[in-house]
């Protein structure tokens, strides 16, 4: 589970920022908190802010660093390629425009019965990795144990975690652009691989993307075209917010020659009003919020069964408020969320902003100032004019709309349309 992310110099956040999973010391909701070791997680994050505010940017940053962590190797060998792919600083300020960015995590592994904490991070500039490093933490202790530490200079290399034949395959073929977690777990490296898998098996989905709504729609649940249990839970799954669809139709599409990949027709069966028969309708006809349902629904299953983060940006694009909590009651469910699955989701529906339904440290708000520098905050954590902490009772919804809690847009009359 991840319990902690944090990140520096990324795009609009000049400064470091923590989304912090772990739950603070409050009474509400506390039968959804998951202990590992000695640590109490939470299963979700709910990130709120205005347009432009930097929201989408905490999203880009943990899928940067996921991307990095597993490409990393690449980059070796071509440094055109990491000239493309370096990641973005904040650019507004000459300090910050060259110096290095640095991501970080905390968290633990699926399935680890010894329930050890990890410490997992990397600072990287124009010319490449400046630091790395991970630590360990055992169940019952205080301080974390380093398993690797890696500077800039070649006597700040510290690879005692790892076997010695892994030490030496990894000092002969370590370059500077390329993180020792993607190379060592390249070299089938146990520890390195652990690492880099927990990484992969974490989902992303960005509503905001056209591309990325267009690649979902047509992404099939596994085993969707020849298992016909598949296709009834993925019915089921529909049947919780849309009963009309009954079944589907797959045929799959002859090759046109210009690729070799297999494609498939579905229809969605719908059952006639006057009769038992079946009309049936393409599923890209099907209205587009039961589309992105379509598309959530292979990497939801993934998550569930994995116990990894969903990753979403604009969770809210074209579902009703109610399906939304629907979707979100899934992870808060811990009779279906048996192994631990996360969500953080960015979202402006601020029907989910509600004390029956999210902890005020699962609520985070991102600001940007004038400078255009992006703030991330919790709930838990804000403190009003007063100087008091925000209460459970308090209508969360309607404080954040009159703007109690900051992370609003400032608007003004859009006069330019006004007659002279």
């Amino acid at each position: 589970m991840l319990i902690q992310f944090n990140f520096k110099n990324f795009k609009s956040f000049r400064d470091e920022a923590a989304l912090d999973l772990s739950a603070a010391k409050m009474t509400e909701f506390s039968d959804r908190i998951v202990t590992v070791g000695s640590e109490k997680i939470l299963p979700v994050a709910a990130i709120y802010g205005a347009n432009a505010s930097g929201k989408s940017n905490i999203y880009n940053a943990f899928e940067y660093m996921t991307d990095y962590v597993v490409d990393s190797f690449k980059y070796g060998d071509e440094e055109e390629k990491f000239e493309d792919f370096r990641p973005t600083p904040f650019l507004f300020d000459s300090t910050s425009a060259n110096a290095e960015s640095s991501f970080e995590v905390y968290f633990t592994l699926p399935g680890d019965k010894s329930e050890r904490t990890y410490n997992y991070g990397f600072c990287i500039d124009k010319e490449g990795v400046t630091e790395e490093w991970l630590n360990s933490k055992a169940k019952t202790a205080r301080k974390y144990s380093t398993v690797f530490y890696r500077g800039t200079s070649d006597d700040e290399l510290d690879l005692s975690g790892f076997p010695k034949s892994s030490r030496d395959n990894i000092q002969v073929a370590l370059e500077k652009q390329v993180l020792i977690i993607s190379l060592g777990a390249k070299l089938k490296v146990g520890k390195c691989k652990a690492i880099r898998d927990w990484f992969l098996a974490n989902e992303f989905a960005d509503f905001g993307d056209p591309f990325t709504n267009f690649f979902m729609s047509r992404r099939l649940p596994k085993g969707f075209v020849e298992n016909k249990d598949v296709q009834q839970k993925v019915v089921e799954y529909f049947a919780s917010f849309d009963e009309h669809i009954k079944d589907f139709r797959i045929e799959k599409v002859p090759h046109d020659g210009e690729t070799k990949e297999d494609t498939y027709k579905i229809n969605a069966l719908h059952k006639m009003v006057d009769s038992d028969d079946m009309a049936e309708i393409p599923l890209g006809m099907e209205s587009a919020g039961t589309l992105k349902m379509f598309a959530l629904y292979p990497e939801l299953q993934e998550v569930l069964e994995k116990g990894s983060v969903f990753f979403i940006d604009e969770l809210n694009a074209r579902l009703h408020p109610l399906l939304v909590r629907n979707f979100l009651l899934t992870f808060l469910n811990p009779e279906i969320n048996s192994n631990h699955a996360q969500i953080v989701f960015t979202t402006h529906d601020t029907w989910q902003l509600s004390n029956q339904l999210l902890r005020r440290d699962e609520i985070w708000f991102v600001e940007k100032d004038e400078k255009g520098i992006s703030t991330l905050y919790s709930l838990a954590d804000f403190v009003d004019e007063d100087g008091s902490r925000i209460r459970k009772d308090e209508s969360y919804e309607k404080n954040y709309l009159i703007g109690k809690y900051g992370a609003i847009p400032t608007l003004k009359s859009i006069d330019i349309f006004k007659e002279d």
